[in-house]
């Protein structure tokens, strides 16, 4: 999931342009090449932590995101002005992803997607919170109808429910902090450099807990740990080149284009089927996202980045 500031809307773009036709392109192949990861990391979830995952999918990925990192900006790409805040972010990064690799083994991948995708959610509200910034009605609108379609999917109180659906919320809300804590990074800090550190952060934040969950791994399994780290990979890169590509308003949408991946996946590989609710719920968080993603700005003088009508 990728959150950006206020956006101009997408029809004042023409689709037809050809950037604009590859980024819609990156970005759903990147959801899908994430799809996989997440169903990698449901089938290893059944016999590995998802610490274990966190730290093996980062250690297997960071020689990649490195040699990325160097090739695209250089050698200076690896140093950072801040790295105890990005030791920080890699922690939260690890809760996050400890929680919704921990769901996946207990509820549907449709379903712990779905709830995962209110991060653009919690992101305007800790804006609001945290950050102090206004936001308008429409923004509003979009997180109460976002949060509606959470509590249509978890349900709690009612029969369907399942207390590891709080697990994906809880990584959404992790999501939402990572996403805020990056305006702290400086602005001379390169895309190259943030993704770098997201990763060795990862690690190092992980290792320290490798002692007490670490299991053996076999050839066949430790294949699927490189297919998880790959595909990851593959997504963040390719979901973040759509974002150069093309205005955030005309590819963030494809987004959530990971919902029907998981969906599908869920249902082909573990027989998974998600009730009527599941998907009302899915879809009024889709659209508070959207909402959310593709808001006008209020005045074209500055503005915080959720300011809006």
């Amino acid at each position: 999931m990728t959150i950006s500031g206020p956006l101009l809307p997408a029809a004042a773009f023409d689709t037809r342009q050809p950037a604009i036709a590859r980024g819609i392109g990156c970005i759903l192949f990147g959801c899908f090449c994430l799809t996989v990861s997440d169903s990698f990391a449901k089938w290893l979830g059944e016999h590995f932590s998802p610490l274990q995952l966190v730290f093996m999918r980062g250690l297997i990925a960071a020689p990649v995101v490195a040699l990325i990192a160097i090739r695209t900006s250089g050698v200076q790409a690896l140093f950072t002005a801040h790295p105890f805040l990005h030791l920080a972010r890699g922690a939260i990064n690890v809760a996050a992803a400890f929680c919704f690799y921990l769901s996946l083994t207990h509820i549907p991948l449709a379903e712990a997607t779905a709830i995962a995708f209110s991060a653009p959610l919690f992101v305007t509200l800790l804006s609001v919170v945290v950050l102090k910034e206004r936001v308008g009605a429409s923004a509003w609108c979009a997180v109460l109808a976002g949060f509606a379609g959470v509590l249509v999917v978890v349900r709690p109180g009612w029969g369907g429910f399942h207390p590891a659906a709080v697990l994906p919320l809880l990584a959404a809300v992790g999501y939402a902090v990572m996403m805020l804590s990056a305006r702290r990074i400086s602005s001379r800090e390169g895309l190259a450099t943030t993704a770098f550190y997201i990763v060795v952060a990862q690690v190092a934040a992980s290792a320290l807990l490798q002692p007490w969950v670490w299991q053996p791994i076999d050839m066949r399994q430790f294949a699927g740990m490189v297919g998880l780290a790959t595909f990851s990979t593959l997504g963040l890169t390719f979901i973040t080149h759509a974002f150069r590509l093309a205005p955030p308003a005309v590819v963030a949408p494809f987004d959530y284009s990971g919902l029907i991946w998981a969906t599908l996946f869920g249902w082909v590989f573990w027989g998974e089927m998600l009730d009527a609710w599941s998907y009302v719920g899915a879809g009024l968080i889709a659209a508070g996202g959207i909402l959310v993603v593709t808001r006008r700005p209020r005045r074209a003088g500055p503005a915080t980045p959720l300011e809006e009508d």
